[in-house]
């Protein structure tokens, strides 16, 4: 089985900080819907997750929505029970729409609120307004969705550790099943960067990123969140399975233009320009590059995703060479108390795991690098 990712690349307008592959091209959206739907008839597959993200996949219409579901379907064999998440923007999300969304086999929502200050949302270029956000996330529940997830983002140039807290309270009273907080990054080729580059930002404060993040993980666990994955934190029963599978080494496959897949030997990736993307789907033909996995590239893709998790790193599925250089590496990150040893299971069944403390969860980037075969 395989998690299916499928990418609808469209936008109504940029967002200053985003650096996935893009376009406000709207009038594409049949031709793209299917070039999608024949990819996804070329390699069907045993479906264990579904998630449309992009992009952003409300900017369909709820027609072309269907017309993905139906060929995922024909195609692919999907269990009752399959987690199907879709991303959506607040200000797309109309009574209409929300109760279309619900007769389609959707069952779980992602929606990208960010901040709930308006003034930070139009810095990010953002659509929608505090007060839509709020109102989706009423819409949704209204429309019969029991299981949403929001983002949020912090480390706004200027932001305070007051303003963060505030954010932080409001997404907890809205009584989601799901949060994921990314800390803002400015990447290259954003028009975030070129502000930065023309000096009209400064980065943030290290340390108050660092304050912001233990508010992060004290208010959302006190709500009764459980942390999870470092950027992920969920009610009991709810973490994202999808996601999940990305952190433990379950294959996936990317449909659309972009989009990757892993297959446990290889990685591969659709071409980056939704006209190729098009005509090569009308010809029947996957445009796109590959990279085989040697040992130490899988090796050193388990420190970078199962060392992200609550769990750690399962020390019992590594070979005796991976395991003693990792133990051998991480030796002084132990003694510092940025990683822990720990048996992770029930009582008839205890696996080593190691893992991140909440110290480590900060440097996290560090310690990976130092763990990572050169």
């Amino acid at each position: 089985m395989a998690g299916i990712y499928i990418h609808i690349p469209f936008c109504r307008s940029r967002c200053t900080y985003c650096g996935f592959y893009s376009t406000t091209g709207l009038d594409l959206r049949q031709p793209y819907v299917d070039a999608v739907c024949r990819e996804l008839s070329i390699r069907g597959t045993e479906a264990s997750t579904i998630y449309l993200g992009g992009g952003t996949p409300s900017q369909l219409t709820i027609q072309q929505l269907r017309q993905i579901f139906e060929a995922l379907y024909i195609y692919n064999k999907v269990e009752k029970y399959t987690e199907v998440t879709i991303e959506v923007n607040p200000d797309d999300i109309t009574e209409e729409f929300a109760k279309a969304l619900s007769t389609l086999p959707v069952n779980r929502i992602s929606m990208g609120i960010q901040t709930f200050d308006d003034q930070r949302l139009r810095f990010l270029r953002r659509r929608h307004t505090s007060d839509q956000a709020v109102n989706a996330v009423k819409t949704l529940r209204h429309a019969g969705f029991q299981n949403i997830s929001i983002d949020l983002m912090y480390g706004f140039p200027d932001e305070t550790l007051d303003e963060w807290m505030s954010d932080l309270s409001q997404a907890i009273a809205l009584n989601v099943e799901h949060i994921s907080t990314y800390c803002l990054m400015i990447e290259e080729d954003t028009p975030l960067y070129q502000q930065f580059q023309q000096g009209h930002i400064v980065e943030p404060n290290e340390e108050l990123e660092r304050q912001m993040y233990e508010v992060l993980i004290d208010q959302l666990q006190t709500a009764g969140y459980e942390h999870y994955e470092i950027s992920n934190f969920a009610r009991t029963g709810y973490r994202s399975r999808h996601n999940s599978s990305y952190w433990t080494g379950i294959p996936y496959i990317g449909i659309g233009a972009a989009a990757h897949s892993y297959d446990l030997k290889s990685r591969s990736w659709n071409v980056a320009n939704i006209y190729q993307y098009i005509e090569g789907m009308e010809r029947g033909e996957r445009i796109y590059e590959e990279e085989l996995l040697d040992d130490d590239t899988r090796y050193n893709d388990t420190i970078t995703v199962a060392l992200r998790t609550k769990e750690g790193i399962n020390l019992s599925q590594l070979t005796k060479e991976y395991h003693d250089y990792l133990i051998k590496n991480a030796r002084r990150y132990i003694d510092d108390g940025l990683l822990e040893l720990k048996d992770v299971g029930d009582s008839s069944s205890h696996t080593p795991h190691l893992r991140l403390t909440r110290r480590g969860l900060f440097v996290s980037d560090m310690v990976m690098s130092d763990l990572m075969m050169v």
